[in-house]
């Protein structure tokens, strides 16, 4: 059930971390997060604006913020060194959390772009409502859902190329890194539309 007063708080939370991860940029003279800072503000503007169409669950607003402070702590904090990492830069992003193998930089995608997925499905379903329908989750609008939330995810390599672009010095990384993005957007993906299939399944039609 959606619940303003949670909706309220999740904004606050959005505006903190906005607020904070600015100032910390500003700080250490960070270009390439005070440009995905502003990327940010104008992702939150759209969270919103679906929001007020869609109603999204409270626990779809909190798995927003979540990724969002997972988002900023990744570009702005620094890992102590001895720490594995794989660039010169020791911002969080960079730590791999089993060597060679998987990095934060992966979980946060996975995490993030499920999310996404989850989200994209409350929006079918609100648009399939509006219409007289019920959404059930076939393996059609499963898939569908899932399309959108990865489409998200490349826009995200777009943005970041945009970054390499615009910013000198970034941690964007090169082809490889890309594709690995890719393969954990999927991942988080695939996991969130198993999740939406199981539950949704084993709720009655509202």
């Amino acid at each position: 059930m959606f619940d303003a007063q949670e909706s309220d708080a999740c904004h606050r939370v959005y505006r903190d971390i906005s607020i904070g991860s600015t100032r910390l940029a500003l700080v250490r003279g960070n270009l390439e997060f005070l440009f995905y800072i502003a990327v940010m503000l104008v992702l939150i503007g759209a969270v919103w604006t679906v929001h007020r169409s869609v109603e999204l669950t409270s626990g779809a607003l909190w798995g927003l913020s979540v990724w969002g402070l997972a988002h900023m702590a990744g570009g702005l904090l620094v890992v102590p060194a001895g720490w594995p990492v794989n660039a010169d830069s020791r911002v969080l992003y960079t730590l791999w959390l089993i060597p060679g193998r998987l990095k934060y930089d992966h979980v946060v995608h996975a995490y993030g772009f499920g999310v996404t997925t989850w989200v994209c499905w409350q929006g079918l379903k609100a648009a399939l409502k509006s219409r007289g329908a019920i959404a059930r989750p076939t393996f059609g609008l499963i898939v569908l859902a899932v399309a959108a939330g990865l489409g998200f995810g490349a826009l995200n390599e777009l943005i970041e190329f945009a970054a390499t672009l615009l910013v000198p010095e970034t941690n964007v990384g090169g082809y490889l890194n890309t594709g690995w993005d890719l393969t954990a957007n999927f991942v988080g993906a695939s996991v969130a539309a198993t999740l939406i299939w199981n539950y949704e399944r084993r709720t009655p039609d509202s």
